[in-house]
């Protein structure tokens, strides 16, 4: 059996690792916010710097009407909205979590969601303090959890 050189091994893992990261990058990222919230901001800075990716910010006073909008479901609320390829992002997501629902493009899932402010989550930071938080999935197949931080 003749030996394949390593690049007909690497070349397809190569591809699948550039377009997962395409995928991230050359999405559309709005964001909705309060005019008056900060923390809205440093979390949009994250998603900027992690995802190298473009976000428009659209202020806005009336969030409950977006949320409304959008099918946040109102336990999973937090300070800002964003949609990005269809999917609803709510409130401190990592960015690492944007990643992966567009990756993975869950059946039934309409989007992520970290409910609340919860210290140590993007644009939440307070030093070295943190809480423990999860992110959300919800849409037509419920809720369920997506990702867990300590």
């Amino acid at each position: 059996m003749a030996s394949r050189p390593l690049h007909h091994f690497l070349a397809p893992t190569l591809l699948a690792i550039a377009a997962c990261s395409t995928a991230a990058q050359a999405a559309t990222y709005t964001m909705y916010k309060d005019p008056n919230c900060g923390c809205c901001d440093n979390w949009a800075d994250h998603v900027r710097e992690d995802l190298e990716a473009e976000v428009a910010i659209n202020q806005n006073a009336d969030m409950l009407a977006v949320k409304d909008e959008h099918g946040v479901p109102s336990q999973l609320r937090s300070c800002h909205t964003m949609i990005v390829d269809g999917f609803v992002i709510e409130g401190h997501v990592p960015a690492a979590d944007i990643e992966r629902l567009l990756e993975e493009r869950p059946e039934g899932v309409r989007g992520i969601a970290v409910p609340g402010m919860p210290i140590g989550s993007p644009g939440m930071e307070m030093g070295n303090r943190s809480q423990p938080y999860q992110v959300i999935a919800f849409g037509d197949s419920g809720l369920s959890v997506f990702a867990s931080y300590e």
